[in-house]
């Protein structure tokens, strides 16, 4: 016999190889007749079963025929013999032997101990052909070195080149054999056969390119077998199977898709689109499973109860839901998918490692499917329960009344009575009693309910209080989830699913040259070019058409950043959107449909997001990644967040939160850039965030989005940037302007300022009002009430409506004035939020217009005549529009329902503003308003001092910024340079807060106090306090001592008593004792009233305590309050440690400034040079000599304030 090489698999084209899988003669044709009478389609008949054979001699498949690479030496199964052997084409048991064909071919053979496989050559990866060992019933020699392999339906042939070669491979296989036969009766004996529960993930005929039949296919775990036709498949008798750890599946067609491994590209044909896209998800699935870890799986199999699923009972579960603590299987875990994060929360067992701590795991082992079935299907009937046949359609409808309407739970006896499910919740989390509180919670326990605690307000701290961490871990991973209700509601759906294990896509699409730079200008249709792109496995690949084996380019989802969806105008296509990566990569992308698009957007974002943002993708959005950050008083160390920027609303998971947080653009405070372009900062109530630019190309794109949403949108109200009272930044700035410039004015908002200039105020503020700076001298107040009118006159809706315009007009008609207010009233309360606010505050403004009637020549009526047919938009035609306006800052207080103290500080204010401005004028200065203040830089001293020019704007932060700017003083990184008042009669000192505007501090300083600017040293610490407390309420004893016996309280005035505190957002309250407290609902027995109470805004707190009163410690606060009368109450606190007095004066200052302590970054104070100079301070022109000067500052010291004196020392703040 001659030897020939064959071929190596490099030699020959892939499309060949491919082919040659069946391609030899003998197996095209072997046997055609014999299987005639076989139907393709028995498999749907048969359904995804095991292979129910009546004849027990015909083997199933063994699942250990597809563990490992069959085609190396690693594999599970040791190989027993491997060599070249000639092969006759197998024959049916009915040909006689004369009748044989004697056409050999040359095969490279193995033998393992479940398989005899057969190769085209040593070097190829896939056989040609499988047969189990299992089904062989014997071997035989026969002449010629040949040997027969005969299993129950088949005969092989082969040819050995000689005797003792023969001789070794027959008793190879009879050794083989009788093995497998003694662990065939093993396998019998044992309780456990894994094989008998056997189900493809997927199984049918499938066509592959290069043969002309259909192939049967099978996915099954982490391989894809082919057979050539179902009975084969029932026989075990296969062609090759293919290892999917090495392999990835590419959509290609409308019904094709590509197997690729290194080694060979199967390309199958489905059907049609849905049967393929059955088969791309059965194969992704194999590749994830071949690619998983077991460690964690075998870690929760542990226990009995979670082998088997908790809604069906298949074996081997290996997902799981963490919220419900529930072990499921594959086909429950995508219908628990489908209920959605807020429901249930699916994560793989295998897959998933990240997810899987230490705790979670044990939590498994407390709860997991045994105690989870006890409670969620305590009731289930018989007749409903789920089965591992179960088909989708039963699952989905068992689970959703099962877990979102909780049909077959067992109920708590406190179900029904909201307020016994709370507080039985802040019990159960202290114990170890996981059971009862998964219950509490199933039955409608609110997780975040008060627990009567102060200190720790929720069933999550409380249960961090305990030191329950399991209990934590289970809170932890239901803080967002829906619980069943009563009544079940219907479901909304989401624009965005919540993310797949796998996902695949495939489409046209068009495409530009990626670009490394940000695009600014409009790409034409003819620049893009029409590209095949397939999503899978991770890869968004795009090739040159759909037929095309080789990609032109791929990106990997891993090293996407961010994705964007630019307007629909920007380019010549009008749907498309940009893809960024990791290597400073811009990809453009279009479709000719939007519905494509939005698919594509999706589905790339499904890819690329990880699991515990999914929360971002249940919405549009224009701009989605990830970014670095910082935030709170983790300065110092830069994390990781998801961003998702839809309309103004830049919505955030950060990575110390288990759930998305919103951030309204509009409504920031503070919108800035840091360094060069490289920081981006916004500050909103309560929370400063840095977002950092680690790439510059895709950070750009953010900054140009992010200010853009930040800025106004439109011409109507709810389109502007709003402040914290939903009043428009723009309609604030100039009722601002004018109330510290303006009041005095005579003809104001009568007379017109220049069109031009109001021109350009009205653009600039349009544009961004947030940023804009009215200052005097450069704005004329008439320039700015044109076009604060032009702005009101212009709304599209007008500030009234047009559906309520005549509603207000007709109410100005109305006689009695109690019905006319009350209509007001109501009409008010229909007018939209925004246009509500804005209505309020404007009257509010008018208001207080008109109380200097006198002086401005602009009362009621006036007032009335202008703003009538502006707000209504009538041009003069009805008188009734002036009669409304007229009406409302007439009854201003009872429309509005404003309360004394609102009145109370409006008017003092006011007061503050005209009275300097009346000083100013009197002194002679140029430009009224304008007043000049000694303020210290860190001690009181004549080399220290330095006038300033106080704005009735000016906040304690500019003035602290233009102190330190005079004196080149520059700030370092943990500086917190602050405005201190000193009251050195008192022996104390209080930091100003950032926002406070100076001049009514001014106007209130006595002549034993001044202005000082230094560091707070204490800041730093009391910022950490802050950032780890939870709330904003605060309780303790601190020793008391009244400054003459003004309260009533009846206690000696010359000593310091025991007296216990609380302090929330409303009032601090003073008790006796601390036995008059009862933790029980959050705070106090009826019958236990405190002493005393005070408003909290009512309150000034100082640092520190005269030395005169020998206080107990030195750790003490000078308390100031203030009653509605005008009276002055004053009294003292001491603690007992630094840090005790640093928390409390932390919460006062938390809770009196609307829960902002710091500025995010100090902005810097620019103002215009005056002409005058003092040495080397800038001054304020002023009329006459340098005395004359001096004279004119110390005319503002009319009344409460006189000369300085400066003999007393400045207080030590450092009790701080």
């Amino acid at each position: 016999m001659v030897n020939k090489e064959e071929p190596s698999l490099q030699d020959v084209p892939r499309t060949v190889s491919v082919g040659s899988l069946l391609s030899e003669g003998d197996e095209l044709s072997e046997d055609s007749h014999y299987y005639e009478d076989v139907p393709n389609g028995i498999w749907d008949d048969v359904g995804l079963r095991s292979p129910n054979l009546s004849n027990t001699s015909t083997p199933e498949l063994p699942l250990n025929s597809m563990e490992g690479p069959p085609w190396t030496s690693a594999s599970s199964t040791p190989v027993i013999k491997v060599g070249w052997l000639d092969k006759n084409p197998p024959q049916g048991p009915h040909i006689s032997y004369s009748a044989r064909s004697y056409i050999y071919q040359k095969r490279w053979v193995r033998l393992d101990s479940d398989y005899l496989r057969y190769f085209d050559s040593d070097k190829d990866a896939y056989s040609k052909r499988f047969i189990p060992v299992s089904s062989i019933s014997r071997v035989s020699g026969i002449s010629d070195q040949k040997f027969e392999v005969i299993t129950h339906n088949r005969t092989f042939v082969f040819r050995a080149e000689s005797d003792a070669e023969r001789k070794d491979w027959m008793q190879a296989l009879q050794q083989a054999v009788e093995e497998q036969r003694d662990r065939t009766r093993l396998s019998k004996a044992s309780p456990l056969e894994p094989h008998c529960s056997w189900i493809p993930d997927q199984a049918g005929s499938l066509e592959l390119r290069g043969v002309k039949s259909k192939l049967y296919v099978v996915v099954a775990g982490d391989k894809v077998l082919l057979y050539k036709n179902l009975e084969e498949y029932q026989m075990g008798i296969g062609i090759t199977f293919i290892d999917m750890s090495v392999g990835n599946v590419k959509d290609s067609d409308r019904r094709s898709f590509d197997l690729t491994t290194p080694y060979r590209i199967f390309s199958f044909s489905a059907e049609s689109e849905s049967e393929k896209a059955e088969w791309l998800e059965a194969m992704q699935g194999a590749i994830a499973e071949a690619l998983s870890t077991m460690d964690v799986a075998e870690k929760i199999w542990a226990d009995a109860p979670n082998q088997l699923c908790a809604d069906c009972g298949a074996p081997h579960p290996d997902w799981a839901s963490i919220n419900l603590c529930l072990v499921i299987c594959k086909r429950c875990a995508g219908e628990h998918r489908w209920l959605g994060p807020s429901v249930s929360k699916v994560r793989s067992l295998k897959m998933d490692r990240k997810v899987w701590t230490e705790d979670l795991i044990e939590l498994f082992h407390h709860l997991g499917n045994e105690a989870g079935k006890r409670f969620w299907a305590a009731n289930v009937p018989p007749s409903e329960a789920l089965h591992p046949s179960s088909s989708p359609e039963d699952r989905r409808h068992h689970l959703e009344a099962k877990y979102r309407e909780g049909k077959y739970r067992r109920y708590h006896r406190f179900f029904g009575k909201q307020e016994e499910l709370d507080k039985a919740l802040c019990v159960a989390v202290t114990t170890t009693d996981l059971e009862e509180t998964q219950a509490l919670l199933g039955c409608g326990a609110a997780i975040n309910c008060f627990s009567g605690d102060p200190a720790a307000p929720t069933p999550l701290a409380v249960a961090r209080q305990a030191g329950q961490r399991l209990q934590m871990e289970f809170l932890r991973n239901n803080q967002t989830s829906e619980m069943p209700r009563l009544d079940p509601v219907s479901i909304v759906e989401k624009h965005y699913s919540v993310i797949q294990p796998t996902v695949s896509h495939s489409g046209f699409l068009f495409k530009t040259a990626s670009v490394a730079k940000h695009l600014q200008e409009r790409r034409a249709r003819e620049e893009f070019s029409r590209r095949w792109c397939v999503l899978s496995d991770g890869v968004l690949s795009y090739y040159e058409n759909e037929r095309a084996v080789m990609p032109n380019g791929e990106i990997r989802a891993s090293e996407i950043v961010c994705l964007a969806v630019p307007p629909s105008d920007t380019h010549g296509f009008d749907s498309t959107f940009e893809v960024y990566t990791e290597t400073e990569r811009m990809y453009l992308f279009a479709s000719e449909s939007p519905d494509l698009a939005r698919e594509w957007v999706k589905c790339i974002a499904k890819a690329f997001v990880p699991a515990h943002a999914e929360e971002l993708l249940c919405r549009d959005f224009e701009r989605l990644g990830r970014l670095s950050y910082k935030a709170g008083l983790s300065l110092q160390r830069t994390q990781e967040g998801w961003f998702a920027l839809a309309g103004s609303e830049l919505r955030v998971v950060f990575k110390e939160s288990p759930s998305e947080e919103a951030l309204h653009l509009r409504k920031l405070q503070e919108l800035s850039i840091e360094g060069d372009k490289e920081v981006l900062v916004l500050v909103e109530r309560g929370r400063t965030l840095y977002i950092q630019g680690e790439r510059k190309l895709d950070f750009t794109g953010w900054l140009g989005a992010i200010q853009k949403a930040a800025a106004s949108s439109g011409d109507t109200l709810s389109e502007q940037q709003l402040g914290d009272s939903d009043i428009p930044v723009i309609v604030y700035r100039c009722i601002d302007y004018i109330t510290q410039c303006g009041l005095t004015s005579e003809g104001i908002y009568r007379k017109c300022g220049q069109t031009s200039k109001t021109q350009r105020v009205l653009d600039s503020l349009r544009r961004d009002a947030r940023s804009v700076r009215l200052k005097e001298g450069e704005h004329h107040v008439d320039d700015v009430s044109s076009a604060l009118k032009r702005f009101l006159r212009d709304l599209p809706d007008g500030l009234f409506t047009r559906t309520q315009r005549s509603a207000w007009l007709d109410t100005a008609a109305i006689e009695n004035e109690e019905e006319k207010i009350s209509r007001y009233q109501e009409l008010l309360g229909l007018l939209p939020p925004v246009n509500r606010a804005t209505v309020k505050a404007l009257i509010s403004h008018l208001y207080c217009v008109q109380c200097f009637s006198e002086t401005n020549q602009m009362n009621t009526h006036n007032l009335a005549i202008v703003f009538g047919p502006t707000l209504f938009q009538t041009d003069g035609q009805d008188y009734k529009a002036g009669r409304v306006v007229e009406d409302l800052i007439d009854h201003y207080v009872q429309v509005f329902s404003v309360d004394e103290e609102e009145l109370r500080k409006q008017r003092e204010e006011i007061t503050a503003i005209v009275k300097m401005r009346v000083a100013g004028s009197a002194s002679g200065t140029q430009h009224a308003g304008d007043f000049i203040c000694t303020v210290y830089l860190e001690k009181k001293a004549t080399e220290t001092e330095q006038h300033v020019k106080i704005p009735a704007s000016m906040t304690a932060q500019e003035l602290t910024m233009e102190i330190l700017d005079r004196r080149n003083v520059r700030i370092k990184e943990k500086d917190y340079w602050t405005c201190f008042e000193v009251n050195e009669r008192e022996e104390a000192e209080r930091p100003l807060h950032y926002t406070e505007k100076v001049l009514p501090i001014l106007h209130s300083l006595g002549t034993d106090s001044h202005l000082v600017v230094k560091k707070y040293l204490a800041m730093e610490a009391m910022l950490m306090y802050l950032a780890s407390k939870v709330g904003d309420t605060k309780h303790g004893m601190m020793k008391f001592r009244e400054d003459r016996n003004l309260l009533g309280l009846g206690l000696s005035t010359g000593s310091f008593h025991d007296r216990y505190f609380m302090l929330n957002g409303s009032y601090l309250r003073l008790f006796k004792e601390i036995r008059n407290l009862k933790q029980h609902s959050g705070g106090l027995e009826n019958s236990h009233k405190p002493e005393k109470e005070w408003p909290i805004k009512s309150l000034k707190i100082y640092l520190g305590v005269k030395k005169k009163l020998r206080p107990p410690t030195c750790w003490g606060l000078t308390v100031v309050h203030e009653t509605e009368k005008h009276e002055r109450q004053q009294w003292y606190l001491c603690c007992d440690t630094q840090m005790e007095l640093r928390e409390w004066f932390a919460t006062f200052f938390l809770v009196q400034h609307g829960g902002t302590v710091w500025p995010s970054e100090p902005s810097k104070v620019v103002r215009p040079v005056p002409e005058s100079k003092l040495g080397s301070v800038s001054l304020i022109p002023l009329r006459g000599n340098e005395n004359e000067m001096r004279r004119s500052v110390a005319a503002f010291t009319s009344d409460s304030l006189s000369e300085t004196n400066e003999t007393t020392p400045t207080p030590s703040s450092g009790n701080m």
